[in-house]
């Protein structure tokens, strides 16, 4: 009896075409995908369905973008007749997608998510094989979320774009295996979380604007361990007395945030004033954690 794999499209470099201006703009179904990645090489016991979702440049990937796609994948996996579940998208925010995923994922179906770094009509597209290996995975890979891409599979917690040209464009920090809570699927649209980069003495002035506009919580990009300067951290300890939840990250690819350092701005003055460090998760997958924290109502600390 063949296995069922659902493709879901949602746009991407790997749908990409070139339009008349040389731009690549997301024009390939999913139908046209699956049959791409057929003719390189699909498992003979796997039946392929394909499903359109929207067709986008991962960039432009709203909440409510990201909600539908969670729906429909729960929708997929409840399937019985469903074995795993595939999903093209943009390598742009594919790892905050792939976290989205991760962290609402129960049940012991393969959630695979692959792109492309070269467009649908490139003469050298890598979306086919990328795709024929993801389907592969899905049919006979471990439970929970993952990326496969340029030969790699990736766990999704962790997962980080690492280069923006290279076929083998991602990799992974290091994660603790730990149990973390199942969260119910819960709508994300409706929250509203920052991401504001730090820099050598960079200014309050982002952290109060977001303030002002009524964020819902904000990821600091730091620097090294997770420090930022003075005036910023005094900023961001205001913003934590506001009752406004602050998530420190870093902009080092590698390694763990550790906030420990003193000063107005050090990650220890900041950890006591009540912001958490995010471990080896980067902003992007930051993001997600703190959405899903405050749509479900979970400590956020728990699913760090």
């Amino acid at each position: 009896m063949s296995k069922i794999i659902a493709v879901v499209a949602t746009g991407g470099t790997i749908a990409c075409t070139t339009d008349a201006n040389g731009a690549l703009v997301p024009t390939v179904s999913a139908a046209e995908l699956v049959e791409a990645a057929h003719e390189i090489s699909t498992p003979s016991d796997v039946e392929i369905s394909p499903v359109d979702s929207v067709r986008l440049d991962s960039s432009s990937l709203s909440l409510t973008d990201l909600d539908d796609l969670l729906q429909r994948v729960h929708a997929l996996l409840a399937d019985d007749s469903i074995a795993g579940v595939v999903i093209t998208h943009g390598t742009d925010s594919m790892e905050d997608t792939a976290m989205a995923l991760e962290l609402f994922h129960t049940g012991k179906k393969p959630v695979v998510i692959t792109g492309a770094q070269r467009s649908f009509d490139h003469l050298e597209s890598d979306g086919p094989q990328n795709l024929a290996d993801a389907i592969s995975y899905a049919a006979n890979g471990a439970p929970g979320v993952s990326i496969r891409f340029g030969g790699l599979t990736i766990p999704a917690r962790g997962a980080f774009k690492a280069h923006t040209s290279a076929l083998e464009a991602f990799q992974a920090t290091s994660q603790k295996i730990r149990t973390r809570p199942t969260l119910p699927l819960t709508p994300l649209a409706g929250q509203d979380v920052v991401i504001i980069s730090a820099w050598p003495g960079a200014p309050r002035l982002l952290v109060d604007a977001a303030v002002a506009s009524g964020v819902n919580g904000i990821i600091v990009e730091g620097l090294g361990s997770g420090n930022m300067g003075s005036e910023m951290g005094e900023g961001v300890k205001d913003a934590l007395d506001a009752g406004i939840p602050v998530l420190i990250t870093t902009r080092v690819p590698e390694g763990s945030v550790t906030l420990a350092y003193g000063g107005d701005g050090g990650g220890a003055t900041l950890a006591q004033a009540g912001a958490l460090g995010t471990g080896t998760l980067r902003a992007g997958q930051a993001r997600m954690v703190l959405l899903a924290a405050l749509a479900t109502g979970t400590d956020v600390a728990s699913l760090l």
